[in-house]
């Protein structure tokens, strides 16, 4: 009773602190993967507890918005909690179950967050209209072909510009001890029209004189490619410290788009987390 009190309030409370990140994490710059590298391995280390906790804290570095040339610092949450294999609560994977599980397999559904984005996020924004917040219901498969593991997913907005994008990509350990773990790996993503022109269009409403642009008009097609490298460096049993490097390269009608300073972008983050 005590541990089930004790998840439940540590899950109201990570709902809570979903809601208020900031909207650098609306669009980042890592891969998906980098949420949960090394995740679908467990098994193979023998039987996992019932429950996990992590919480933790860092900074986060990436552009003010995707396709901006201008690099902000920002504080982040860091928090993870995992019942077996079977259900999740985390700041990169959101809510969610794995409905098929194995020892080299996952595969399931989440529920996410994308924050947006506002049109006073840097100048070049300015009359560009907002981008509201909206639930983002995901389906995800990571099967891994030792080492490499290869993930996918597609992501559907529930509400504001109800857009759909999908990722695929792949990952691998290229250090893995008891002290420290590091992955290295690629990702592609897709977006349909929806997506594409909220984030990368200018529609004749919020077109000059209104803002700085013409009508641009974004169709669906591949959105970026990004290369990820993500570490983990544990002191004990509890504490570790993670760091994680994305570096992404638009592309198709997101690269052409005139809201778009430059077609690569670096981000990077950090955190100090206590495992439980």
């Amino acid at each position: 009773m005590v541990r089930a009190s004790r998840a439940g309030w540590i899950a109201a409370l990570c709902l809570v602190l979903t809601c208020f990140v900031s909207s650098a994490h609306a669009q980042n710059l890592f891969s998906d993967w980098q949420n949960s590298p090394g995740i679908v391995l467990r098994p193979l280390g023998g039987p996992t507890p019932d429950w996990t906790y992590t919480v933790g804290a860092g900074v986060i570095a990436q552009p003010a918005y995707e396709g901006s040339n201008s690099i902000r610092l920002s504080a982040s949450p860091d928090f993870d909690i995992r019942y077996k294999d079977v259900a999740f609560l985390s700041l990169g994977e959101g809510l969610g179950v794995n409905l098929l599980r194995g020892t080299t397999y996952r595969a399931g559904v989440a529920l996410t967050y994308d924050t947006g984005r506002m049109h006073n996020a840097a100048t070049r924004l300015k009359g560009t209209g907002n981008i509201d917040p909206a639930p983002v219901v995901k389906a995800f498969v990571q099967y891994s072909f030792l080492p490499v593991v290869i993930s996918a997913d597609i992501k559907q907005a529930l509400t504001s510009y109800q857009g759909l994008i999908g990722e695929i990509g792949a990952y691998m350990p290229v250090v893995a001890n008891e002290k420290l773990q590091v992955f290295v790996g690629p990702q592609v993503t897709f977006g349909d029209s929806r997506y594409m022109q909220a984030y990368f269009g200018v529609t004749q409403n919020h077109a000059a004189p209104q803002s700085r642009y013409g009508v641009y008009k974004a169709s669906a097609g591949p959105k970026d490619a990004k290369f990820g490298v993500s570490a983990f460096y544990h002191f004990n049993e509890h504490w570790f410290i993670d760091g994680t490097f994305g570096i992404e390269r638009l592309l198709g009608s997101a690269a052409g788009s005139p809201l778009v300073q430059t077609r690569w972008a670096p981000a990077a983050t950090s955190a100090l987390n206590y495992t439980f």
